[in-house]
Protein backbone atom coordinates (compact mmCIF):
# COMPACT_ATOMS: atom_id res chain seq x y z
CA UNK A 1 0.00 0.00 0.00
CA UNK A 2 1.05 3.58 -0.60
CA UNK A 3 -0.47 6.83 0.69
CA UNK A 4 -3.52 6.92 2.92
CA UNK A 5 -6.89 7.36 1.23
CA UNK A 6 -10.58 7.42 2.07
CA UNK A 7 -12.96 4.72 0.84
CA UNK A 8 -16.72 5.13 0.57
CA UNK A 9 -19.50 2.55 0.17
CA UNK A 10 -22.78 3.36 -1.54
CA UNK A 11 -25.88 1.61 -0.13
CA UNK A 12 -29.26 1.88 -1.84
CA UNK A 13 -32.26 -0.14 -3.04
CA UNK A 14 -32.15 -0.77 -6.77
CA UNK A 15 -35.44 -0.85 -8.64
CA UNK A 16 -36.28 -2.51 -11.95
CA UNK A 17 -35.42 0.52 -14.14
CA UNK A 18 -31.84 1.67 -14.75
CA UNK A 19 -32.53 5.42 -15.11
CA UNK A 20 -33.75 6.17 -11.56
CA UNK A 21 -31.06 3.88 -10.16
CA UNK A 22 -28.43 5.87 -12.03
CA UNK A 23 -29.81 9.14 -10.68
CA UNK A 24 -29.77 7.89 -7.09
CA UNK A 25 -26.30 6.36 -7.27
CA UNK A 26 -24.96 9.52 -8.92
CA UNK A 27 -26.24 11.63 -6.02
CA UNK A 28 -24.78 9.25 -3.45
CA UNK A 29 -21.37 9.17 -5.16
CA UNK A 30 -21.29 12.97 -5.27
CA UNK A 31 -22.09 13.07 -1.55
CA UNK A 32 -19.31 10.57 -0.83
CA UNK A 33 -16.85 12.58 -2.90
CA UNK A 34 -17.85 15.79 -1.15
CA UNK A 35 -17.18 14.01 2.16
CA UNK A 36 -13.63 13.23 1.01
CA UNK A 37 -13.85 9.74 -0.49
CA UNK A 38 -11.17 8.88 -3.05
CA UNK A 39 -12.43 5.39 -3.96
CA UNK A 40 -16.22 5.00 -4.03
CA UNK A 41 -17.92 1.62 -4.43
CA UNK A 42 -21.47 0.63 -5.37
CA UNK A 43 -23.27 -2.68 -4.67
CA UNK A 44 -23.87 -5.70 -6.88
CA UNK A 45 -26.28 -5.25 -9.85
CA UNK A 46 -26.42 -1.49 -9.39
CA UNK A 47 -28.08 -0.85 -12.76
CA UNK A 48 -31.30 -2.78 -12.02
CA UNK A 49 -32.85 -5.75 -10.24
CA UNK A 50 -35.25 -7.66 -12.43
CA UNK A 51 -36.12 -11.26 -13.26
CA UNK A 52 -36.85 -13.55 -16.19
CA UNK A 53 -37.46 -12.14 -19.64
CA UNK A 54 -37.64 -8.57 -18.31
CA UNK A 55 -34.05 -8.85 -17.08
CA UNK A 56 -32.91 -10.16 -20.45
CA UNK A 57 -34.77 -7.40 -22.31
CA UNK A 58 -33.23 -4.63 -20.17
CA UNK A 59 -29.66 -5.93 -20.30
CA UNK A 60 -27.31 -3.99 -22.57
CA UNK A 61 -23.92 -4.74 -24.02
CA UNK A 62 -21.06 -3.11 -22.20
CA UNK A 63 -20.51 -0.48 -24.92
CA UNK A 64 -24.21 0.47 -24.88
CA UNK A 65 -24.98 0.38 -21.15
CA UNK A 66 -26.14 3.83 -19.99
CA UNK A 67 -25.39 3.14 -16.32
CA UNK A 68 -21.76 2.31 -17.09
CA UNK A 69 -21.46 5.38 -19.31
CA UNK A 70 -22.89 7.50 -16.50
CA UNK A 71 -20.41 6.12 -13.98
CA UNK A 72 -17.48 6.80 -16.30
CA UNK A 73 -18.60 10.39 -16.81
CA UNK A 74 -19.14 10.82 -13.07
CA UNK A 75 -15.61 9.60 -12.32
CA UNK A 76 -14.23 12.17 -14.77
CA UNK A 77 -16.40 14.90 -13.27
CA UNK A 78 -15.56 14.20 -9.63
CA UNK A 79 -11.97 12.98 -9.99
CA UNK A 80 -12.79 9.89 -7.87
CA UNK A 81 -12.06 6.27 -8.60
CA UNK A 82 -15.33 4.29 -8.82
CA UNK A 83 -15.83 0.58 -8.36
CA UNK A 84 -19.17 -0.27 -9.95
CA UNK A 85 -19.94 -3.31 -7.80
CA UNK A 86 -21.55 -5.07 -10.72
CA UNK A 87 -23.94 -4.52 -13.61
CA UNK A 88 -26.23 -6.86 -15.50
CA UNK A 89 -24.44 -7.03 -18.87
CA UNK A 90 -25.34 -8.73 -22.14
CA UNK A 91 -22.12 -10.49 -23.25
CA UNK A 92 -23.41 -11.41 -26.71
CA UNK A 93 -20.68 -10.95 -29.29
CA UNK A 94 -17.82 -10.92 -26.80
CA UNK A 95 -14.94 -13.35 -27.36
CA UNK A 96 -15.83 -16.62 -25.67
CA UNK A 97 -19.32 -15.43 -24.74
CA UNK A 98 -21.61 -18.18 -23.51
CA UNK A 99 -24.81 -18.05 -25.54
CA UNK A 100 -26.19 -21.29 -24.15
CA UNK A 101 -29.85 -20.92 -23.32
CA UNK A 102 -30.88 -21.87 -19.80
CA UNK A 103 -34.49 -21.70 -18.61
CA UNK A 104 -35.45 -20.17 -21.97
CA UNK A 105 -33.03 -17.24 -22.04
CA UNK A 106 -29.45 -16.55 -22.96
CA UNK A 107 -27.25 -16.17 -19.93
CA UNK A 108 -25.93 -12.76 -18.95
CA UNK A 109 -22.78 -11.54 -17.17
CA UNK A 110 -22.73 -10.22 -13.59
CA UNK A 111 -19.78 -7.87 -14.17
CA UNK A 112 -17.85 -5.54 -11.88
CA UNK A 113 -15.96 -2.51 -13.25
CA UNK A 114 -13.12 -0.48 -11.75
CA UNK A 115 -13.04 3.04 -13.22
CA UNK A 116 -10.20 5.52 -12.74
CA UNK A 117 -10.44 9.27 -12.19
CA UNK A 118 -10.24 9.92 -15.95
CA UNK A 119 -13.22 7.66 -16.62
CA UNK A 120 -11.16 4.79 -17.99
CA UNK A 121 -12.06 1.18 -17.27
CA UNK A 122 -9.05 -0.20 -15.40
CA UNK A 123 -10.40 -3.70 -14.74
CA UNK A 124 -13.40 -5.95 -15.22
CA UNK A 125 -14.43 -9.01 -13.25
CA UNK A 126 -17.25 -11.47 -13.95
CA UNK A 127 -18.69 -13.12 -10.84
CA UNK A 128 -17.39 -16.68 -10.59
CA UNK A 129 -19.62 -18.38 -7.99
CA UNK A 130 -23.34 -18.46 -8.71
CA UNK A 131 -25.93 -18.14 -5.92
CA UNK A 132 -27.74 -21.47 -6.32
CA UNK A 133 -29.37 -22.22 -2.98
CA UNK A 134 -32.50 -23.39 -1.17
CA UNK A 135 -33.15 -21.49 2.05
CA UNK A 136 -35.18 -22.51 5.11
CA UNK A 137 -38.69 -21.18 4.76
CA UNK A 138 -39.03 -22.01 1.08
CA UNK A 139 -36.92 -19.30 -0.61
CA UNK A 140 -34.75 -20.59 -3.43
CA UNK A 141 -32.41 -18.96 -5.95
CA UNK A 142 -30.79 -20.27 -9.13
CA UNK A 143 -28.49 -17.52 -10.31
CA UNK A 144 -26.86 -19.87 -12.81
CA UNK A 145 -30.11 -19.93 -14.78
CA UNK A 146 -29.64 -16.25 -15.59
CA UNK A 147 -25.86 -15.65 -15.50
CA UNK A 148 -22.82 -17.38 -16.87
CA UNK A 149 -19.98 -17.67 -14.34
CA UNK A 150 -16.68 -15.93 -14.86
CA UNK A 151 -13.47 -17.94 -15.02
CA UNK A 152 -10.70 -15.51 -14.04
CA UNK A 153 -9.50 -13.84 -10.84
CA UNK A 154 -8.68 -10.13 -11.08
CA UNK A 155 -6.30 -7.97 -9.05
CA UNK A 156 -6.17 -4.34 -10.22
CA UNK A 157 -3.68 -1.56 -9.56
CA UNK A 158 -4.94 1.63 -7.90
CA UNK A 159 -2.99 4.68 -6.67
CA UNK A 160 -3.20 3.26 -3.11
CA UNK A 161 -2.49 -0.43 -3.61
CA UNK A 162 -3.83 -3.51 -5.34
CA UNK A 163 -7.55 -4.31 -5.30
CA UNK A 164 -8.83 -7.90 -5.48
CA UNK A 165 -12.25 -8.04 -7.12
CA UNK A 166 -15.15 -10.33 -6.21
CA UNK A 167 -18.95 -10.21 -6.05
CA UNK A 168 -21.38 -11.28 -3.31
CA UNK A 169 -21.66 -15.11 -3.15
CA UNK A 170 -17.95 -15.37 -3.95
CA UNK A 171 -17.37 -14.45 -0.28
CA UNK A 172 -18.28 -18.02 0.75
CA UNK A 173 -15.28 -19.45 -1.12
CA UNK A 174 -12.10 -18.62 0.85
CA UNK A 175 -9.76 -20.10 -1.76
CA UNK A 176 -10.68 -17.23 -4.13
CA UNK A 177 -9.53 -14.63 -1.59
CA UNK A 178 -6.38 -16.57 -0.78
CA UNK A 179 -5.56 -16.48 -4.50
CA UNK A 180 -6.21 -12.73 -4.61
CA UNK A 181 -4.03 -12.12 -1.55
CA UNK A 182 -1.24 -14.29 -2.93
CA UNK A 183 -1.44 -12.25 -6.16
CA UNK A 184 -0.68 -9.15 -4.09
CA UNK A 185 -4.10 -7.73 -3.19
CA UNK A 186 -4.04 -5.17 -0.37
CA UNK A 187 -7.82 -4.67 -0.44
CA UNK A 188 -10.69 -7.03 -1.24
CA UNK A 189 -13.96 -5.76 -2.75
CA UNK A 190 -17.16 -7.69 -2.02
CA UNK A 191 -20.09 -5.72 -3.52
CA UNK A 192 -23.26 -7.61 -2.67
CA UNK A 193 -27.02 -8.10 -2.57
CA UNK A 194 -27.30 -10.50 0.38
CA UNK A 195 -30.74 -11.79 1.30
CA UNK A 196 -32.05 -10.95 4.76
CA UNK A 197 -31.84 -14.55 6.11
CA UNK A 198 -28.30 -15.19 4.84
CA UNK A 199 -27.18 -11.69 5.77
CA UNK A 200 -28.47 -11.89 9.31
CA UNK A 201 -26.75 -15.25 9.80
CA UNK A 202 -23.46 -14.86 7.93
CA UNK A 203 -22.70 -11.41 6.43
CA UNK A 204 -20.57 -9.94 9.20
CA UNK A 205 -18.70 -13.11 10.07
CA UNK A 206 -17.83 -13.94 6.46
CA UNK A 207 -16.42 -10.48 5.75
CA UNK A 208 -14.43 -10.42 8.99
CA UNK A 209 -13.07 -13.90 8.23
CA UNK A 210 -11.91 -12.91 4.73
CA UNK A 211 -10.15 -9.85 6.20
CA UNK A 212 -8.45 -11.71 9.05
CA UNK A 213 -7.28 -14.78 7.14
CA UNK A 214 -5.76 -12.71 4.32
CA UNK A 215 -4.51 -9.66 6.25
CA UNK A 216 -6.45 -7.36 3.91
CA UNK A 217 -8.96 -4.57 4.17
CA UNK A 218 -12.41 -5.64 2.93
CA UNK A 219 -14.80 -3.19 1.26
CA UNK A 220 -18.40 -4.44 1.10
CA UNK A 221 -21.04 -2.07 -0.34
CA UNK A 222 -24.46 -3.70 -0.18
CA UNK A 223 -28.01 -3.18 -1.34
CA UNK A 224 -30.73 -3.03 1.28
CA UNK A 225 -34.53 -2.92 1.54
CA UNK A 226 -37.39 -4.37 -0.47
CA UNK A 227 -37.09 -4.56 -4.23
CA UNK A 228 -39.80 -4.90 -6.87
CA UNK A 229 -41.16 -8.43 -6.69
CA UNK A 230 -40.78 -8.62 -2.92
CA UNK A 231 -37.14 -9.65 -2.54
CA UNK A 232 -35.55 -8.09 0.55
CA UNK A 233 -31.85 -7.30 0.82
CA UNK A 234 -29.90 -7.14 4.06
CA UNK A 235 -27.76 -4.02 3.66
CA UNK A 236 -25.19 -3.45 6.44
CA UNK A 237 -22.43 -2.16 4.14
CA UNK A 238 -19.08 -2.64 5.84
CA UNK A 239 -15.41 -1.72 5.67
CA UNK A 240 -13.35 -4.22 7.67
CA UNK A 241 -9.69 -3.80 8.59
CA UNK A 242 -7.13 -6.66 8.54
CA UNK A 243 -7.72 -7.22 12.27
CA UNK A 244 -11.36 -7.99 11.54
CA UNK A 245 -12.78 -4.76 12.97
Amino acid sequence: MSAAFTAGCVQFTAGPDPEPNLREVTQLIRRARDAGADLIMTPEVSNFIESGKRRRDKARREADDPFLAGMRELARETGAWVLVGSLVIDPTGEPGADVQKTAGEERLANRSFLIDAQGGIVARYDKIHMFDIDLPGGESYRESNAYRPGDSTVVAETPWGRLGMSVCYDVRFPHLYRALAQAGADFLAVPSVFTVPTGRAHWHVLLRARAIENGCFVFAPAQWGEHAGGRKSYGHSLIVDPWGE
